[in-house]
């Protein structure tokens, strides 16, 4: 028998080039990496492959991320991603996945991440389709305030993504891949990596343009395109290639997401709209303002209703106490009481946020004077009097009833004394203004008069010198010219010249 023929239930010969994985790593020889002794592969990227690891000296699993030999070759990447993954290590919130150490053994350059027990939120949407607006509000808020502290350090992710959102066994959402993707876009190509620029179904319009030079304002917008996805089920933009994908968003038109969705309240649909802006500066300025106002729509569940089993992680308000797990005990020594919110009150909940947008009549002019009346809700007339639009405007709530300015309503009377308050104060700025126009004017004009004062002064005292100076000049040519002449008359009056 030919001892080199493979015999049935025998493991094929690997060819010795296939031995080395993309990373560098021989399977069958390297099983540890400093700490770090490897488990399994868990899967492979643009960068190189991801390990399950345990942390020997802290006894703990982690998720070892390896660079591939492409990438370890090019020393100004491994330095940039060494620094990144270290800057990472110092961001410290409860739904951020924590980078753990970067380092190197035998020329393998690897990062340990925490390892998230669980899956991603585009895993979920695979399984569960659009979520309830309840959850998708949890899982933004999560978000914002991870991104918002993230933001605080000048941080900016540039790869927000379901993908990147993970979800443990008990519900905690967590942010990942902080500073990875930033590393890859400013040495790796979109097609070499796949996230190089960031994922174009979610990405700013501005980072298609200049991938480098984007701030946190990008992070919201792909904040915005992913609760449009978690209520749609859909994306606000398509195309059959990336280009004309970037193309589409530079038009800024879209679908709204209550058009796909009726159970997205008005008001946060105008979010998702502000959220997505095309151009930065017409975005929310910071997640700290997004968890604001989404906060006040009070649509977030406590607790994700998707995930299984008695132990559902509690969404902390922003700036209280981490999460505690449900049915596990608090500080206090109180147990929280293992609930889930059924679909059913989800539902009515939805519904009641949605009713609670009241529809008015309002009546206001145009510049030309023109009067038009119109139908909206709550929220677009509180919108209107922000933006000046309703200053002089009325409403009615119902066909029979007579139209009434908006202070009058107890819902606008608020937002229309700040309105008045800020018209006050600028025509007050206006009129200071005006005054320090008409001192500064006359204080021109005195400053001229002065100098044209000086300068006559100056030019009548040059003139007099001069016709001092001749008259002087002509009193001495005079006398010069009469001494022979007092000469002359001295010597005939007393005949001195007679002989």
């Amino acid at each position: 028998m030919d001892s080199n023929k493979t015999q049935p239930g025998d493991t094929p010969p690997v060819p010795a080039e296939k031995k080395r994985s993309a990373s560098g790593i021989q399977k069958k020889k390297i099983t540890r990496l400093g700490d770090f002794k490897l488990i399994k592969k868990l899967g492979q990227g643009g960068m190189g492959e991801v390990y399950l690891a345990q942390q020997v000296s802290l006894d703990r699993k982690v998720a070892l991320k390896t660079l591939s030999r492409n990438l370890a070759k090019q020393p100004a990447f491994v330095e940039r991603f060494l620094r990144e993954s270290r800057a990472m290590a110092k961001l410290q919130h409860p739904n951020i996945v924590q980078v753990y150490a970067a380092d190197s053994v035998n020329s393998i350059y690897f990062a340990a991440i925490e390892f998230i027990d669980g899956q991603s939120m585009q895993d979920w949407m695979n399984d569960v389709g659009k979520l309830s607006v309840a959850d998708a509000v949890h899982v933004i808020l999560v978000c914002a305030e991870a991104l918002q502290q993230a933001h605080s350090q000048n941080i900016v992710h540039r790869d927000i993504k379901p993908d990147n959102i993970l979800v443990t066994k008990n519900g905690i959402v967590k942010v990942a891949d902080f500073g990875l993707a930033k590393a890859l876009g400013e040495d790796v190509s979109m097609t070499q990596s796949g996230t190089g620029l960031g994922t174009p179904l979610y990405m700013a319009p501005e980072q298609a343009r200049n991938a480098k030079n984007v701030d946190h304002r990008a992070d919201i917008y792909a904040l915005g395109t992913m609760l449009y996805f978690f209520v749609t089920n859909a994306l606000p933009y398509a195309g059959d290639s990336t280009l004309e994908l970037i193309i589409a968003k530079e038009t800024g038109k879209f679908k709204p997401a209550k058009s796909l969705n009726a159970e997205v309240p008005e008001r946060l649909d105008l979010m998702i709209d502000k959220m997505m802006a095309k151009e930065p500066e017409h975005r929310y300025s910071s997640c700290e303002e997004i968890i604001h106002n989404l906060e006040s729509l009070n649509l977030a569940s406590s607790k994700l209703s998707f995930i299984d089993g008695n132990a559902k992680a509690v969404r902390r308000s922003s700036g209280a106490s981490p999460p505690t797990a449900v049915g596990q005990p608090t500080k206090a020594g109180k147990t929280m009481p293992a609930r889930t919110m059924t679909s059913l009150e989800d539902a009515t909940r939805q519904k009641e946020a949605a009713t609670k947008e009241r529809m008015w009549m309002v009546e206001s002019r145009n510049p030309k004077g023109e009067v038009s009346i119109a139908k909206m809700p709550t929220s677009r007339v509180l919108q209107g009097i922000k933006a000046g639009m309703f200053d002089s405007a009325r409403a009615r709530k119902a066909a029979k009833e007579d139209f009434l300015p908006l202070m009058q309503f107890e819902e606008f009377e608020s937002a229309m004394s700040a309105r008045l308050a800020k018209v006050k104060a600028n025509q007050r700025s206006a009129g200071m203004k005006e005054a320090y126009e008409q001192i500064d004017k006359q204080d021109r004009r005195i400053k001229r008069w002065r100098w044209l004062k000086r300068l006559g002064g100056n030019a009548l005292g040059g003139f007099g010198l001069i016709i001092w100076i001749v008259a002087a000049l002509a009193a001495l040519y005079g006398l010069f010219l009469a001494i022979p002449w007092a000469f002359k008359f001295v010597a005939n009056y007393f005949g001195l010249n007679e002989s």
